[in-house]
């Protein structure tokens, strides 16, 4: 049986921190946190009491210096801004990687750490969990095996509550530290798996992003957003801190020139709903209600994350080639956010470079193993 992969935390109060501490503690004898960064400036107010004793180091130079004999990989929470050069740094030394999305400030601040990632030649991961959901993996399926035809619109939505559930002084509405707002904070999440579901790449991009909401903030709240596909489809995506109180809506509606489906990833006491309407060849259509059962699994969302987590490490220790997020589909996904901003300050549409999906544009380097 093989050993733990030990991981060193870096970032104990990031707002996902303690759900990807519960995600790894859950993995017991697969995964042993070993080392602690804490960074916030030192606060270590989420810090479980099970991890109280593990040794902390100041920084990730010291962390690396001190205790690097200590761990495998490490988890990188930090704000936005931190990100690139806590990657450098890990990359440097060796050390598989598992970052929250979305890895930097823009494509601009975050390229060069990925590549450094991508030529050391360490297991790469990031916090785009929604590659590991079932529902989307089915849609994923529907399109690939051309159960749509011709894949004609992609209507996203992802509204969330407003920036006073937080407050408007947090670290996630600081332009320095974060970069934008809504679309870098959550919008990333579809922005991400628009390509990764459909196969297709955007070629240009219309947006209008703004505060739209009553809070004044330093970045957007939200927006919309309209992408030309590859194929000659459209999709939109509408979203933002705009609800009054802590919930969301988050839906999908795909539609093609043989069927269309409406997901609801988040319907109460399911893992997400998938309601099918297909063809009526005769008298019968077809129309189908699909829901999968309800995840119960621990941590930051449940069992996409464990098996987010289990990827990485099956890569770590040279079981499988690559994740399912990549150096490329990262910086690829920084990419769309710096168009959606430009084609929102321009007012223009923004054409982009057709580009095949899932095909890493940076030089492959050999795997390290734990």
């Amino acid at each position: 049986m093989s050993q733990p992969f030990r991981v060193a935390f870096v970032g104990v109060d990031h707002p996902h921190g303690a759900a990807w501490r519960e995600s790894l503690l859950h993995l017991a004898g697969e995964v042993v946190i070993t080392a602690i960064v804490p960074g916030f400036g030192g606060e270590l107010a989420s810090l479980e009491e099970t991890l109280a004793r593990v040794p902390r180091f100041a920084t990730v130079a010291e962390l690396i210096a001190k205790g690097g004999s200590s761990f495998d990989g490490a988890v990188i929470c930090l704000p936005n801004e931190r990100v690139p050069a806590a990657l450098e740094q890990l990359a440097a030394a060796g050390k598989h990687i598992l970052a929250e999305k979305p890895c930097g400030v823009n494509a601009a601040a975050a390229r060069p750490a990925l590549e450094k990632v991508q030529r050391a030649g360490v297991a790469f991961q990031t916090g785009y969990l929604w590659r590991y959901d079932e529902g989307a993996q089915r849609l994923k399926a529907m399109i690939a095996e051309g159960r749509f035809g011709k894949l004609i619109s992609v209507e996203m939505t992802l509204v969330t509550s407003d920036a006073n559930r937080r407050g408007p002084s947090h670290f996630l509405f600081d332009p320095q530290q974060s970069g934008g707002g809504f679309f870098n904070w959550l919008g990333c999440h579809y922005l991400d798996l628009l390509a990764y579901v459909t196969g297709q790449s955007v070629i240009s991009v219309t947006a209008r992003t703004g505060v739209f909401g009553e809070t004044r903030l330093g970045v957007e709240d939200g927006g919309t957003a309209i992408f030309d596909l590859s194929g000659g489809g459209l999709a939109t995506l509408t979203g933002g801190y705009w609800l009054p109180r802590w919930a969301g809506e988050w839906r999908w509606a795909v539609r093609g020139s043989r069927r269309w489906v409406h997901w609801d990833p988040n319907r109460t006491g399911t893992s997400g709903v998938l309601e099918i309407h297909g063809p009526q060849p005769q008298f019968h259509a077809m129309e189908e209600v699909f829901s999968l059962p309800l995840d119960q699994t621990p941590g930051y969302g449940g069992a996409r994350s464990r098996e987010l987590i289990r990827d990485w490490i099956a890569v770590a220790r040279g079981q499988r080639g690559e994740c399912r997020n990549t150096p490329a589909s990262t910086l690829a996904v920084l990419k769309l956010m710096d168009t959606v901003f430009q084609a929102s300050a321009e007012g223009r549409r923004i054409p982009l470079a057709r580009r095949a999906v899932g095909k890493n544009q940076f030089l492959r380097g050999p795997r390290r193993r734990a």
